[in-house]
């Protein structure tokens, strides 16, 4: 499946919703650093994890032709954020690989309930925070960086690595050189202030144009963002739009730092996202890939799922 993702087809490809806010806010489960992959520890966390993404399974079970990205529960299983958690480097690399095996097995159990392809794909999450423009030194130090994780994904047989919630262009292109040096496909996908901007100050087109012009990545998303915060600033008809084929968009319409401070969840008004969503079918002509961010959970997935297809 990695010559070819079937996504880049068309066609409706669903995903999960906001992991991490879902485990912490409605579960009620901790989370270190806000590191969903440390509930692969043990057993009761793997189980938990699982469950987790069961109702969008079923969900999309229940969209005729729909496909659906699996993605690995490891936004922040890189070396900086493993190190704050006592996680040494070949941990680590096990945990990677672990986790896209265990996301491996759930599509051997889930892909006869589905009529469309089921694609498992490698989260990469940016070094810092995810709120936080942390440039690299260079392009090839954020390759180089980024490659113990994308080699353990990769190990583990993903079919393709995400690189989400990316606040610079120079650590995006690292991943998408890392990506091609383990031969896999890669998705980057870019967040953005209220003002449509990523967190160093680009503007989301000039970001994608950096990365295409160097290493282009299969397609572009845009996530941990409210369609409130960028549609404005979406040109129908510019080569750079037709790029972006992904979207999962936080629930909130608060910024990144007020998301920061937030002691409670924010869901925002899963209707009026769902209808922001089909909103951008005419600036977004590729669109295919939908999914939620933080404060979405399989709700506001069903209600995107509705306002697509009315």
């Amino acid at each position: 499946m990695t010559s070819a993702l079937p996504q880049l087809a068309g066609g409706i490809f669903l995903s999960d919703g906001g992991l991490e806010t879902s485990l912490v806010f409605l579960d009620k489960i901790e989370l270190p650093h806000f590191a969903a992959f440390t509930l692969l520890e043990d057993e009761l966390g793997r189980e938990r994890l699982k469950s987790y993404y069961v109702p969008y399974l079923e969900l999309c079970g229940e969209t005729p032709g729909a496909g659906f990205i699996l993605e690995t529960p490891t936004w922040r299983a890189n070396s900086d954020w493993a190190d704050l958690l006592g996680v040494d480097a070949a941990r680590l690399r096990a945990i990677n690989t672990d986790a896209a095996q265990m996301m491996c097995s759930m599509r051997s159990r889930w892909a006869s309930r589905l009529s469309g392809p089921i694609v498992v794909s490698g989260l990469i999450g940016p070094r810092g925070d995810g709120y936080i423009a942390e440039a690299p030194s260079s392009v090839e130090d954020a390759a180089i960086y980024h490659n113990l994780q994308a080699e353990a994904l990769a190990a583990g047989g993903v079919d393709m690595l995400a690189a989400v919630t990316m606040t610079t262009s120079a650590e995006a292109l690292g991943i998408s050189l890392a990506a091609k040096r383990v031969g896999l496909p890669v998705v980057i996908s870019f967040t953005v202030e209220t003002d449509g901007r990523l967190p160093s100050g680009e503007a989301l087109g000039d970001a994608i144009a950096r990365v295409d012009s160097s290493a282009p990545p299969a397609y572009f998303a845009i996530n941990c963002a409210h369609p409130t915060h960028f549609e404005s600033t979406l040109i129908a008809g510019e080569p750079w739009t037709a790029r972006i084929q992904g979207l999962r968009a936080n629930a909130s319409t608060k910024s990144h730092a007020e998301l920061d401070e937030s002691t409670e969840l924010d869901i925002g008004n899963p209707k009026d996202l769902a209808l922001r969503y089909r909103g951008l079918k005419s600036a977004l002509p590729r669109l295919n890939v939908l999914g939620g961010c933080c404060g979405t959970d399989w709700r506001h997935l069903r209600a995107i799922r509705d306002a697509w297809a009315s």
